[in-house]
């Protein structure tokens, strides 16, 4: 399987109906520099392009001008179409590394939380995972203080394997599953 810029549609799209599309270049340069006021609606709403998104954009719109080839893996909108705008974002932090391990990230505006969108969102990343070759583990990084997000690895098998500081998002610790 090779990753492309196509939405990656949920497992079960019986059961969900999220996809998780590509960002933009355009857009996610835009995000990073704040410039959000230009963008088409249906890529960004308050949440994604206010404070609590800016740096996550920063990160993500230097490391596609470094490595062209995380584009497709990074950072994507997850789109419900029952709702006009994007209801958080969700992908990987890149391209699997040299040991096959890749890492997911999602976040949820806070307007659309306890709907399911992240587990829905975690589900489609973990099939994207376990259909590609070169992937063999998913590791998720959680902060102690986030249950929601404890709980919601811990119900997909994922085991808690040491903890890391992280320069933006302060103490973590590290869960990992076989993809």
């Amino acid at each position: 399987m090779t990753i492309t810029s196509s939405p990656w549609g949920h497992p079960q799209p019986e059961r969900s109906q999220i996809h998780l599309d590509v960002v933009p270049e355009g857009v996610l340069h835009g995000l990073a520099t704040g410039e959000s006021a230009s963008l088409p609606v249906q890529h960004v709403s308050p949440y994604l392009a206010g404070p609590d998104c800016v740096g996550l954009w920063r990160m993500r719109s230097q490391q596609i001008r470094e490595r062209p080839g995380d584009a497709a893996w990074i950072t994507r909108l997850i789109v419900d179409p029952r709702v006009t705008v994007p209801v958080g974002l969700a992908g990987f932090h890149g391209a699997p590394d040299a040991a096959g391990m890749v890492e997911v990230g999602y976040r949820v505006d806070p307007g659309f939380r306890r709907r399911g969108y992240a587990r829905e969102s975690l589900e489609t990343l973990l099939a994207v995972a376990r259909r590609h070759p070169d992937v063999r583990t998913v590791r998720a990084t959680i902060s102690p203080d986030n249950a929601a997000s404890l709980e919601l690895v811990d119900s997909y098998g994922f085991v808690e394997n040491g903890e890391q500081w992280d320069e933006e998002d302060g103490l973590e610790i590290i869960f990992e599953t076989p993809a």
